[in-house]
């Protein structure tokens, strides 16, 4: 099941009731861990075994980490095994695949190997990450190992966060689930109007663009206007999409209670590659600083046996560099098996060191002179869409097509098509601009005034208004479900 099916409406609500009047909190938790079963297995049904699985898995770790003191690198390292093993089967099984029948098809032999490939379950590559990082919490002493069973399936399961993020550490999670819940009418109220807004930016403002986006992206010979075109209009579409599904899992968790981390901050506000990855999708960029980057900037391991050949002695700046390029390269490859996600992570190790070499030949005068935030955000948006280009362009063979375009090329239709999407996409981002006002400035200075709210639960209802005009059956999945 999925936050825009006709079947969420009433899903939501049954599940709500069943929560809301069980007297304590074992009850509320039994409730949810149905209805997370439920939610998963809506479409196919045999993947809540895997969760299930992956789920235990860490949880019989992590005890054993606790209770075993002399074996708690072993249960570990089992743990990150057994986690990184189904993620590599599912999420890569189709990219093997290929590449062997491109390798028997050039040796001569005609082969279907089609049957081999295998399913992605949706939202393995998010709870995988959170149990893990569950694990490895306890195991660095950052975290007490749960005997409950019910209170941490709760945790790895719940619906609202389970199939995209965010990606909920068990420090900040399970203290929640634990704990007991009571209705507040304030909480419910904000948290309906969040999954609101979340739904009319994916229903109404991406679906609308994606169309479009993807025409473009299909034409074999497009201008270069078509591609700025589509650049741009990915640009808001990606944003409006995952940020859209991040506002209705934060929108619906907490109607039951529960408060999930901010996963969006106005990314393209950034100033910097730093910046930007600490506004866009928050919840994994700071599950990759803190489970992999740091350790790769301190690993001796990593020290002693990633080294370029002639360098010497490697720098702070070298060393940063170098986890930088392992983080970076390892996202790439968390959100696939093309060689776009491999390009689109070395884009942004590239960029990120170059940008903060460039950053330390300026003066410190000069950088505060020159440090102006509408100028360094003007500065790096093109680096921005640049990067979520080469995250949609799956065929890197077209890249040599682009970079010869003629700028000023294209016939009166592709002019056209490129003016339409670029229209609809000023169209498109003109909510999220005002949603970036009223948030920045006019909700902190009259947000408590009574017009705020009579204002605020208008603009609820028009959006609402706006999802159900523009709901279709075939409604888009949401972007990163394909993670």
């Amino acid at each position: 099941m999925t936050f825009v099916q006709l079947d969420y409406l009433w899903f939501l609500p049954l599940t709500l009731a069943l929560h809301w009047v069980m007297p304590g909190q074992r009850g509320q938790n039994a409730v949810l861990l149905v209805a997370s079963l439920a939610f998963y297995g809506w479409v196919h049904p045999w993947t809540v075994g895997l969760l299930l699985v992956s789920a235990l898995i860490d949880f019989v770790a992590a005890k054993q980490i606790e209770d075993r003191p002399a074996r708690r690198d072993l249960a570990l390292g089992l743990s990150a095994a057994a986690n990184l093993g189904l993620l590599g089967w599912f999420k890569y099984n189709g990219f093997f695949v290929d590449q062997l029948t491109g390798a028997l098809r050039g040796a001569g032999v005609t082969a279907d190997l089609q049957t081999l490939k295998v399913l992605l379950p949706m939202g393995l590559s998010f709870y995988t990450f959170q149990t893990m990082a569950y694990t490895i919490d306890v195991h660095r002493g950052e975290l007490k190992a749960r005997r409950d069973l019910l209170d941490y399936l709760v945790f790895v399961t719940f619906f609202a966060q389970l199939v995209a993020g965010p990606v909920e550490r068990a420090t900040a999670l399970l203290p929640q689930v634990e704990a007991k819940r009571g209705f507040r009418a304030e909480a419910f109220t904000s948290g309906l109007g969040l999954a609101i807004w979340g739904g009319f930016k994916k229903m109404v403002l991406a679906d609308t663009l994606a169309p479009y986006v993807d025409k473009i992206m299909l034409v074999d010979e497009p201008s270069a206007a078509m591609v700025l075109a589509a650049a741009l209009g990915f640009t808001v579409q990606v944003l409006a999409d995952f940020s859209g599904y991040t506002d209705m899992a934060r929108g619906s968790a907490r109607m039951f209670g529960f408060e999930l981390m901010e996963n969006f901050k106005h990314p393209y506000l950034a100033t910097s590659p730093m910046d930007f990855w600490q506004r866009w999708h928050i919840s994994f960029s700071t599950w990759l600083r803190d489970y992999l980057y740091l350790p790769a900037s301190f690993s001796p391991w990593v020290r002693r046996w990633i080294t370029i050949p002639g360098t010497g002695h490697w720098g702070p700046f070298w060393h940063t560099a170098r986890a930088l390029t392992i983080t970076m390269l390892a996202s790439g490859l968390w959100h696939g098996s093309t060689w776009n996600y491999v390009a689109w992570g070395l884009y942004y190790a590239v960029l990120g060191t170059v940008w903060a070499w460039a950053k330390q030949q300026i003066p410190l005068k000069k950088r505060k002179a020159y440090g102006k935030p509408a100028l360094l955000v003007a500065l790096y948006f093109p680096f921005t869409v640049l990067g979520m280009f080469i995250f949609r362009e799956p065929d890197l063979t077209r890249w040599g097509m682009y970079l010869t375009l003629n700028p000023l090329g294209g016939t009166a239709a592709q002019t056209m098509a490129a003016v339409t999407l670029l229209a609809l996409t000023a169209l498109a981002a003109l909510p999220l601009l005002a949603a970036l006002v009223v948030d920045e400035r006019v909700a902190p200075r009259w947000g408590a005034q009574p017009w705020f709210f009579a204002a605020r639960t208008a603009s609820w209802a028009l959006m609402a208004v706006g999802m159900f005009v523009f709901f279709r059956l075939s409604s888009l999945d949401f972007f990163y479900f394909q993670f």
